[in-house]
Order: C-alpha cells, then structure tokens, then sequence
C-alpha cells in the first residue's frame, strides 16, 4: 500500500526524519512542510540522505520553503496546498509524523 509520509519536524530537534526515512517504502512519497523543510536544503546530511532514496517521492511545501528563504535539491517537488490535498487522495494512506 502506497503511503504519504507528511513530516513536519526540523530535522535538527528529533530523530522522526531518520525514523521516517527507515520505514519508507518503493513507491511512497515524502512531504516535508514547516520546519521538515531545512531537510530539503542542499549541501545537507539529511538531503543527502533524501536523494539517496529510490522509489520515493519527495515534496515540500511550497510555502514554507518560501518563508525559510530556502532553495531546495532539485529532486524535490515543490507543492502548495491544493497539490498537498491532491497528493493526500493520490496515496492510498497519509501517515503523519507527530
């Protein structure tokens, strides 16, 4: 089952982006929003760790990255909020890391 990973977190205050990363499957997507989006930042462990994922899908929200003044890898999809909802009904699950 295809499953939207929506992960909010900055990636420097937990381990829920590591975590997620373990459990991501072929096919699935991960979306970073609010403070999840300094993962997406090149030149980063974590988005390199990010682009060494095969068979996931990876987004951010577009406004968050606007409003952390960040340039996001290339790989990554840059979505607003009806594309987050699309994505939602895209995917056969949302899980969202809390």
């Amino acid at each position: 089952m295809k499953t939207l990973h929506v992960l909010s977190s900055s990636p420097f205050s937990d381990d829920r982006l590591s975590s997620c990363l373990r459990l991501l499957g072929n096919g699935d997507g991960l979306l970073l929003c609010g403070d999840a989006t300094y993962a997406a930042q090149p030149g980063t462990s974590h988005a390199e760790a990010l682009a060494a994922l095969q068979g996931v899908a990876l987004y951010a929200l577009d406004e968050d990255i606007q409003a952390r003044g960040l340039k996001p890898a290339a790989d990554i999809q840059q979505v607003d909020y009806p594309g987050f909802v699309a994505l939602a009904c895209q995917f056969s699950k949302v899980n969202t890391w809390l």
